[in-house]
């Protein structure tokens, strides 16, 4: 016996080749989904990429803060070179080290916090 083409196989026949039809751009859509979220939420994805940003802007400035100290510090540092000797900066550098101080000097006491260098 031949059904018309309308007629072969019914409602379930139809629902089935309509599901096999949408298995592939469901699977393309789910699989786009899932890279496209680790692309924005991942770990190297955009919004670590906005948070390394930050921490590499704060780490070049602290490389420059900490690059003006080494400068300071070099600075004094050449003071006290053998080869040209400064000897305010020598006799400063003594007396704090040897914790002494000439009889006609005055002593000002700083708090931890307060200290000039």
């Amino acid at each position: 016996m031949y059904l018309p083409p309308q007629r072969r196989g019914g409602f379930g026949a139809w629902v089935a080749r309509k599901l096999r039809a949408a298995v592939l751009p469901v699977l393309f859509l789910a699989t786009s989904g899932y890279f496209v979220w680790h692309a924005v939420h991942g770990e190297r994805g955009l919004i670590a990429r906005d948070v390394r940003q930050e921490r590499l802007q704060e780490a070049r400035l602290e490389l420059s803060r900490v690059q003006g100290e080494l400068e300071a510090v070099e600075r004094r540092v050449a003071g006290l070179r053998g080869d040209r000797l400064d000897r305010d900066q020598l006799d400063e550098r003594a007396r704090q080290l040897l914790n002494m101080v000439d009889r006609n000097e005055i002593v000002v006491p700083y708090e931890p916090g307060q200290r000039l260098f």
